[in-house]
Protein backbone atom coordinates (compact mmCIF):
# COMPACT_ATOMS: atom_id res chain seq x y z
CA UNK A 1 0.00 0.00 0.00
CA UNK A 2 1.38 3.48 -1.25
CA UNK A 3 1.02 6.05 0.81
CA UNK A 4 -1.77 8.65 -0.22
CA UNK A 5 -1.24 11.85 -2.57
CA UNK A 6 -2.16 14.07 0.46
CA UNK A 7 0.59 13.35 2.91
CA UNK A 8 3.44 14.85 1.46
CA UNK A 9 1.78 18.63 1.44
CA UNK A 10 -0.06 18.08 4.45
CA UNK A 11 3.41 16.82 6.48
CA UNK A 12 5.37 20.20 4.68
CA UNK A 13 1.96 22.22 5.50
CA UNK A 14 2.43 21.20 9.02
CA UNK A 15 6.20 21.95 9.15
CA UNK A 16 5.43 25.16 7.79
CA UNK A 17 3.14 25.93 10.04
CA UNK A 18 4.87 24.36 13.06
CA UNK A 19 8.02 26.30 12.01
CA UNK A 20 6.47 29.92 11.64
CA UNK A 21 4.73 29.35 14.95
CA UNK A 22 8.01 28.40 16.20
CA UNK A 23 9.72 31.66 15.34
CA UNK A 24 7.48 33.79 16.40
CA UNK A 25 7.14 32.03 20.02
CA UNK A 26 11.00 32.40 20.42
CA UNK A 27 10.84 35.88 19.14
CA UNK A 28 8.40 36.98 21.70
CA UNK A 29 9.02 34.97 24.80
CA UNK A 30 12.91 34.31 24.03
CA UNK A 31 12.71 30.43 25.82
CA UNK A 32 13.11 27.57 23.91
CA UNK A 33 10.43 25.49 25.37
CA UNK A 34 7.60 26.87 23.24
CA UNK A 35 9.99 25.52 20.66
CA UNK A 36 10.32 22.34 21.70
CA UNK A 37 6.00 22.11 22.64
CA UNK A 38 5.59 23.25 19.17
CA UNK A 39 7.81 20.65 17.78
CA UNK A 40 5.99 17.57 19.57
CA UNK A 41 2.62 18.87 19.04
CA UNK A 42 3.85 19.13 14.82
CA UNK A 43 5.66 15.64 14.98
CA UNK A 44 2.48 14.22 16.92
CA UNK A 45 -0.04 15.90 14.02
CA UNK A 46 1.92 13.80 11.62
CA UNK A 47 2.23 10.71 12.98
CA UNK A 48 -1.43 10.86 13.18
CA UNK A 49 -2.07 11.25 10.14
CA UNK A 50 0.40 8.67 8.40
CA UNK A 51 -0.84 6.36 11.31
CA UNK A 52 -4.11 7.07 9.83
CA UNK A 53 -3.56 6.86 6.04
CA UNK A 54 -1.04 3.76 5.78
CA UNK A 55 -3.49 1.44 8.22
CA UNK A 56 -6.74 3.11 6.80
CA UNK A 57 -8.22 3.04 9.83
CA UNK A 58 -12.21 3.81 10.09
CA UNK A 59 -13.57 7.09 11.75
CA UNK A 60 -14.60 4.89 14.99
CA UNK A 61 -10.69 3.48 15.41
CA UNK A 62 -9.42 7.03 14.72
CA UNK A 63 -11.69 8.47 17.89
CA UNK A 64 -10.03 5.53 19.79
CA UNK A 65 -6.48 6.02 18.61
CA UNK A 66 -6.68 9.61 19.26
CA UNK A 67 -8.14 8.87 22.96
CA UNK A 68 -5.52 6.57 23.73
CA UNK A 69 -2.64 8.37 22.65
CA UNK A 70 -4.32 11.71 24.72
CA UNK A 71 -4.69 9.75 27.77
CA UNK A 72 -1.14 8.08 27.03
CA UNK A 73 0.03 11.30 27.12
CA UNK A 74 -1.72 12.58 30.04
CA UNK A 75 -0.50 9.71 32.09
CA UNK A 76 2.69 10.34 31.04
CA UNK A 77 2.60 14.07 31.80
CA UNK A 78 1.23 13.28 35.61
CA UNK A 79 3.99 10.74 36.17
CA UNK A 80 6.68 13.26 35.33
CA UNK A 81 5.06 15.70 37.03
CA UNK A 82 4.83 13.99 40.24
CA UNK A 83 8.63 12.54 39.88
CA UNK A 84 10.47 15.63 39.32
CA UNK A 85 7.92 17.93 41.65
CA UNK A 86 10.96 17.55 44.26
CA UNK A 87 13.75 18.67 42.18
CA UNK A 88 11.59 21.44 40.59
CA UNK A 89 11.34 22.92 44.31
CA UNK A 90 14.91 21.83 44.82
CA UNK A 91 16.26 23.95 41.52
CA UNK A 92 13.53 27.12 42.37
CA UNK A 93 15.03 27.25 46.16
CA UNK A 94 18.43 27.77 44.45
CA UNK A 95 17.96 30.44 42.46
CA UNK A 96 19.21 33.90 43.14
CA UNK A 97 16.09 36.20 44.27
CA UNK A 98 17.17 38.71 41.13
CA UNK A 99 16.98 36.08 38.78
CA UNK A 100 13.31 34.66 40.00
CA UNK A 101 10.35 35.91 37.76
Amino acid sequence: MSHGYWLAPFGWGIFSVGLIAAIIFFAVKRRFYPVMYVISITTYIFTIGFVINKFDLSKNVILLLLAFSSLVFILLGLYFAHKFKSRKEEFISNIPVKQRR
